[in-house]
């Protein structure tokens, strides 16, 4: 069995993840970690999560909480897996993160803890079919080469703190990468005003924001005469959660690295 501890346990996501953990063979749920001011401290995570009680419950002691446990699952926040992180690693710990908003120099940290024993699975988006569209951007874009305008739209529930979302900043990346463009500077996000004409040299990058929506992405790719549109679009975290633990089964026999979605899923 492999023990997996969960952060962020009693959240919307956190409470999939938990479930997720609880319903898949082979895993054991062994801890469950939230902020000081959660209101579900004491609670069992398996009842929160609507299952019968399994005996673990919502604590905001890290040291608790992460106790025996081979894997931790993180689907939190920048700024608590910047926090977190070094200290999973320092205990021997595997790591899956989805957390959203992670910087650059986040990126660089995990990297650095991956070059120095840690396992990790960091990817914004753990579904499967958000993976096969990031493959397909990777091959369609130098397919279709400058003639096309690149343009990135996504949509999200009302509740989203960060814009544009992590996986259309990571499908923005992977296009500029295969146009031989720089994501940070060839990057519009949203335009207003006189702008003027749009230039081959860019990707448009835009968020939409309202209702429940769980997440959709579309690229969209146009040229004089015709317009080629990828899009998926999620209607359940469930896919997220499913995708974290086959993350889960991966990172807990891997060797020290950092992986992505791609690799977990052999895509």
């Amino acid at each position: 069995m492999i023990k997996t501890a969960v952060i962020g346990a009693a959240g919307r996501m956190g409470r999939m993840l938990v479930a997720e953990v609880i319903n898949t063979d082979g895993l054991e749920l062994t801890g469950a970690l939230e902020g000081t001011q959660c209101p579900f401290i004491g609670c069992d995570a398996g009842q929160l999560a609507g299952f019968d009680a399994c005996g673990v419950k919502i604590t905001a002691d890290f040291d608790e909480a992460l106790k025996g446990a081979d894997v931790v699952i993180d689907f939190t926040a920048a700024a608590i897996t910047r926090m977190n992180a070094p200290k999973i690693a320092e205990k021997g710990i595997a790591m899956v993160i989805g957390s959203t908003g992670l910087t650059p120099e986040d990126i660089a940290m995990l990297e650095g803890l991956a070059a120095n024993g840690a396992r990790i699975v960091q990817s914004p988006n753990m579904s499967v079919g958000v993976n096969l569209l990031f493959a397909l951007c990777e091959q369609v874009a130098p397919l279709l080469g400058e003639a096309y305008d690149i343009e990135v739209v996504e949509m999200h529930h009302n509740q989203k703190k960060d814009a544009p979302s992590g996986t259309a900043e990571k499908l923005g990346q992977i296009l500029a990468k295969a146009r031989g463009l720089d994501y940070e500077t060839d990057t519009r996000h949203g335009r207003k005003g006189l702008v003027g004409a749009r230039t081959r040299n860019e990707i448009g990058m835009h968020a939409l924001r309202g209702g429940d929506v769980v997440g959709d992405h579309t690229v969209i790719f146009a040229t004089n005469g015709e317009r080629i549109e990828l899009t998926h679009k999620a209607s359940s975290r469930q896919t997220f959660a499913k995708g974290a633990v086959r993350a889960v089964k991966f990172i807990a026999g891997a060797k020290p690295g950092k992986y992505d979605m791609r690799q977990v899923l052999g895509i």
